[in-house]
C-alpha cells in the first residue's frame, strides 16, 4: 500500500470511529473486521474482545437470523433495511435500532459487508420524556390557577363559620360550625399538597445513599413483616447538590407504592447506577444518576399508565392519588425527571438526576 492509499486509509478510519452511527465490517464467513466506537457504545462492547465474532453471536436478534440475513444480501449483492429491530445485548439489555446493510465491492480489503446501526429507542424515549415534562407543567399550571380560584371562597367560607360560632346563642350547634371550619383546614391542606413547597429547595452536597437508606429505614419500620428490601448500590456514585428533605419525600412515596405493591412476600430493590452522556427531556448531561426502586408485585394496569403522574390518579382503594405527582415536581425541581415501566411481576420507576452542569 502506498503513501496515498495508506493516508486514505487513516482518513476513513478516523472519519468512522467520529461518527455517531455505529458502523460494523465483515468478511465473507460473517465475522467481524471492523467496529468503530459508536458500534462499541450501542452494543456495549470492547473492539478488542469482539473482531473475530460471528455477526449471530455478536447482534443477535429474537426474531430472525442475523446470519441468514447477512449472507443473503453478500450472495444476491442486494442491500437491506429492517427498522425497529430489537437486538440483545451482552449485557442483557434489550435495544431498538434501524439496521442497513449494504454489500461492498472493494478490491484487496478483507471487508465485504457494512452493517449500519442506528438507535431508535433513545429517540422515542426522549421524546417520551419531553412529553412527560411537558404534562408535568401544564398540569402544575392548572393546580396554580384552580387552587387560586379554590382558595379565596374557601378562606371567606371559612371566616363567615367562624363568625357565626361566636353569634350562637346555643354550644350545642357549635359542633356543626367546627365542621365546616375543620372541613375548610383540610381542603386548604390537600391544595397545599397538590402545589408542593412554594419556595426554592434548599441544596448541598449529599450522599444519595444516605438518603436511600433513610427510606430504607422509614420502610422497614412501616412494613414490618416485608416486603424484603434488596439494595444493589454503586459506590462510587459522586455526591450531588440536592435538597435531602424533598429527595427523600420524592423517594419514599415511590417506595411506598413498590412495598404495598410486592406485599409481605414480595420483593422491593433499590438500585443505583451513572449514565454517561445522558439526556433529560432535551439536555443533555455528562453525568446522571438513576435511582431505580423496583417490585415484584402485579404492575400497574395498563390503562393508567399514561396518568400515573396525574394527581388524583391511584390505582389502589383508599389511595389520595398525589403521591407520584408530588414525587415528580420534587424530582422535577432538581431538573431531573422519574419514568415508569410496568408489567405483571415486575414495575420498575427510575428517577433521573444530573450529577454535572447541563452542556449542550
Amino acid at each position: 500500500m502506498n503513501d496515498i492509499e495508506s493516508g486514505r486509509s487513516r482518513l476513513g478510519t478516523m472519519i468512522l470511529d467520529n461518527l455517531s452511527t455505529a458502523v460494523l465490517l465483515f468478511d465473507r464467513d460473517l465475522r467481524l473486521r471492523y467496529i468503530n466506537a459508536a458500534g462499541e457504545n450501542l452494543l456495549a462492547v470492547s473492539a478488542k474482545t469482539v473482531l473475530g465474532e460471528v455477526a449471530g453471536r455478536l447482534v443477535p436478534c429474537p426474531t430472525d437470523s442475523v446470519e441468514d440475513r447477512l449472507r443473503e444480501a453478500f450472495e444476491t449483492r442486494q442491500p437491506f433495511t429492517e427498522r425497529e429491530v430489537e437486538v440483545k445485548r451482552p449485557d442483557r439489555q434489550s435495544i431498538r435500532v434501524n439496521c442497513t446493510v449494504l454489500p461492498l465491492h472493494a478490491r484487496d480489503e478483507p471487508y465485504d459487508l457494512l452493517m449500519e446501526m442506528q438507535q431508535v429507542d433513545r429517540q422515542l424515549r426522549i421524546a417520551r420524556e419531553e412529553y412527560l415534562i411537558s404534562q408535568h407543567h401544564a398540569t402544575q399550571a392548572l393546580l396554580r390557577g384552580l387552587a387560586h380560584e379554590i382558595k379565596n371562597p374557601l378562606g371567606g367560607l371559612r371566616g363567615a363559620a367562624q363568625l357565626l360560632e361566636r353569634e350562637l346563642p346555643n354550644p350545642g350547634l357549635r359542633e356543626y360550625t367546627r365542621i365546616i371550619i375543620d372541613e375548610a383546614d383540610r381542603l386548604q391542606a390537600l391544595l397545599n399538597r397538590m402545589l408542593g413547597p412554594n419556595h426554592l429547595p434548599q441544596r448541598r452536597s449529599l450522599n444519595i445513599h444516605h438518603a436511600i437508606e433513610h427510606v430504607r429505614g422509614l420502610l422497614s419500620a412501616e412494613f414490618p413483616a416485608g416486603p424484603e428490601i434488596i439494595r444493589d448500590y454503586d459506590p462510587s456514585i459522586p455526591n450531588l447538590e440536592a435538597d435531602t428533605d424533598r429527595l427523600i419525600q420524592a423517594l419514599l412515596n415511590i417506595a411506598r407504592n413498590a412495598a404495598d405493591a410486592a406485599g409481605q412476600q414480595g420483593h422491593v430493590t433499590l438500585r443505583t447506577r451513572v449514565l454517561r452522556q445522558f439526556t433529560i427531556g432535551s439536555i443533555r448531561h455528562r453525568l446522571v444518576l438513576v435511582i431505580e426502586i423496583e417490585d415484584d408485585g402485579p404492575g400497574i394496569p395498563e390503562e393508567l399508565m399514561d396518568r400515573i403522574f396525574f394527581p388524583m390518579v391511584s390505582g389502589r382503594a383508599g389511595g389520595t392519588g398525589l403521591g407520584l405527582a408530588i414525587a415528580q415536581e420534587l424530582v422535577n425541581q432538581h431538573q431531573g425527571l422519574i419514568e415508569c415501566e410496568s408489567r405483571p411481576g415486575c414495575t420498575l420507576f427510575l428517577v433521573y438526576l444530573p450529577l454535572e452542569p447541563t452542556h449542550e
